[in-house]
């Protein structure tokens, strides 16, 4: 990462001033984001400030029609368009030995308002000294003292951050603001809220930082954007809420992902692209003309006219098909592989992808469907926004809804960011039959409503999204539950195995009530191959996962929770807590939310039928 750029100063320095994984740069440090480096606060540029050497494009591209389609469908229609060829790309690799302007991520300072050590002098860095990469105050005449940056920093529902209004937020409206403000703050020994306070030494005005929590007290958000720099400010009619700019709820990544699989629909398109400026003006008339070319000739030779115009449509947006989601694409592919053979392992033909269904384990339950073991697979994750103060949940299907809450990572560039993670995983379906029955149970209808219930009062400013049935929070669970069981056996920790779920809604055309769990690395070729020899031994980690889920140390309050009407305001979650069904959020597709341990084993104070696992597998 370069070195922050100064507001007000010209001086761009090259030598890195912290370092960043690739991947993080996607997830949970990609544009936008507030960074503590070891000598600055900093915001991570957006996209125009992502420096790639020579400034070509071919290098670090990501390609996944799947995911690029899905992702061109939803974007805003004032913003910038997908490239063709080059939709995603990797972050650039910083050179820690010989680092350069031309490559890397340029961050901007921010906030910029510090404190002094010395005086608790609160003052914007414009009045400061910078000497040898600290800024300093003069509290005197002949002493200077080192300043670091403010913690807070004010933040709206949108995404949008600035500095906190610290002078008008002293000074009462009520009253004439003083002529040369001096303002310093004083935190107390806990550091609480209640005990910091912002005084004025001009005119002794002070406020205390509970203040900002009254929302009639909250100041208009100015729209102001930095990661986007000067030109990046919009209007926007919400309030500043007072945020730490450390605080695990100032980013909160918006990221859409899609495995590779074999997918023929696809072939053509891409072929096409290839040669996209040559067919771009393609027409009845013209294509065999365009045959002739040797490039042309070669990129569309197995496919006829009418396959070719078609797909010259499809991409030019001629053509409004309706799209399959992801996942239920992901779905079919999955539950079609055929059972494993000996000696049937992975080739170079296979590509990203090879999978095949286990030999069904001997008393394995008969609520399991079916178990497929994935020895190779590759997911590529593509951040498409962020919010702030709050995640934005994507729906049943795992994709994420146009929404203005979710804040642009670039003004003009027509590519985003994108890392591709290599590895293995173990997919489980579950017994459309049993999980209909388990759905139609009075129990179990009466707890959807409650967890609906809940999820209504959450969702009150979120209209776009629908509630999740009770299958979805009965997989999520049960995935949570065996993520933990099988990290117990399978060499990796229980933070490496991520989940991917597959659910669908009453009356889909292609019902789903499946689960994938998956560890990958990204820069890596795979893994070794313990995750999917685990999936051979499930009924053991069922077995497990059933004592682990049964009885929770925070019994019997956890178990006894309810999202409805609840004061804590726990709305989109039931029996769950870190005691047992919490994961690293790593690990977790929506945050530890929409969970209830007691739709899947029995739980003290539930009716055993409510649970899907009603005894022990």
């Amino acid at each position: 990462m370069a070195r922050p750029r100064r507001w007000g100063r010209t001086e761009v320095l090259a030598q890195p001033s912290g370092k960043i994984r690739r991947s993080q740069l996607v997830t949970t440090f990609g544009p936008g984001a507030l960074v503590d480096l070891v000598d600055d606060a900093v915001i991570v540029g957006g996209l125009e400030f992502w420096r790639f050497e020579g400034g070509k494009g071919g290098r670090g591209v990501i390609d996944d029609p799947r995911l690029r389609d899905a992702i061109v469908a939803k974007l805003p229609k004032d913003g910038p368009m997908l490239a063709l060829g080059e939709a995603f790309r990797e972050p650039p690799e910083g050179d820690d030995k010989s680092p350069v302007k031309s490559h890397g991520i340029e961050a901007l300072e921010f906030p910029q308002w510090f404190v002094c050590q010395s005086c608790r002098a609160l003052v914007r860095s414009t009045a400061l000294e910078l000497k040898d990469r600290r800024y300093r105050h003069q509290c005197n005449r002949s002493d200077r003292r080192e300043c670091v940056p403010v913690r807070f920093v004010g933040a709206c529902a949108r995404g949008h951050v600035q500095d906190y209004p610290w002078i008008g937020f002293v000074h009462d409206r009520d009253k004439p603001r003083c002529d040369a403000p001096a303002l310093e703050l004083r935190e107390g020994a806990t550091g609480d809220f209640s005990e910091v306070v912002v005084r004025c030494d001009s005119c002794r005005q002070e406020q205390r930082l509970s203040r900002t929590l009254a929302k009639d007290a909250r100041p208009p958000c100015d729209g102001e954007r930095p990661w986007l720099g000067r030109g990046g400010r919009e209007a926007c009619d919400e309030k500043l809420k007072l945020l730490v700019r450390t605080a695990s709820d100032a980013y909160f990544a918006q990221v859409e992902s899609a495995l590779s699989i074999p997918d023929p629909a696809h072939a053509l398109d891409d072929s096409v692209q290839k040669v996209w400026d040559v067919l771009k003006d393609a027409t009845r008339e013209t294509l065999p003309a365009f045959r002739t070319i040797a490039k042309v000739k070669a990129a569309i030779a197995d496919w006829d006219d009418a396959q070719v115009l078609a797909a010259v449509a499809r991409i030019r947006g001629d053509e409004t098909a309706p799209r399959e989601p992801i996942r239920r694409a992901e779905f079919r592919q999955l539950v079609s592989q055929k059972v494993e053979a000996p000696g049937d392992l992975p080739g170079d033909a296979d590509g990203w992808f090879h999978a095949r269904t286990a030999t069904r384990e001997k008393d394995l339950t008969d609520r399991i469907a079916k178990v497929v073991l994935v020895h190779r697979l590759r997911e590529v994750r593509v951040q498409v926004g962020f919010t702030r103060l709050a995640p934005y949940s994507p729906n049943v299907y795992g994709e994420l809804e146009p929404d203005d809450r979710i804040a642009r990572l670039t003004l003009h560039k027509t590519w985003l960011p994108a890392c591709e993670i290599h590895g293995e995983g173990v997919f489980i379906q579950l017994d459309e039959a049993a999980v209909c029955e388990w759905e139609s149970r009075a129990s179990v209808r009466e707890r959807e409503r409650e967890l609906r219930a809940g999820f209504t009062e959450w969702a009150q400013n979120r209209e776009s999204l629908d509630p999740y049935p009770a299958r979805f929070y009965l997989l999520h669970s049960l995935a949570h539950l065996l993520a933990s069981a099988i990290s117990l056996e399978c060499g990796y920790a229980a933070s490496a195995i991520r989940e991917r779920i597959y659910c669908s809604i009453p009356g889909d055309g292609l019902p789903m009530a499946a689960i994938l769990l998956a560890t990958g690395t990204p820069g890596t070729e795979g893994t070794l191959g313990g995750l999917v020899e685990e999936g051979r031994r499930l009924r053991a980690h069922l077995r497990r996962a059933f004592e682990m889920g049964s009885l929770c140390s925070n019994d019997p309050v956890c178990a006894s929770h309810s999202p409805q009407r609840d004061p804590a305001e726990r709305w989109l979650e039931g029996a769950a807590c870190h005691g047992c069904l919490f994961v690293a959020e790593c690990s977790c597709e929506r945050f530890n939310r929409f969970l209830d341990r007691a739709l899947v084993v029995p739980a003290i104070g539930h009716p055993s039928d409510r649970a899907f696992f009603s005894e022990r597998p």
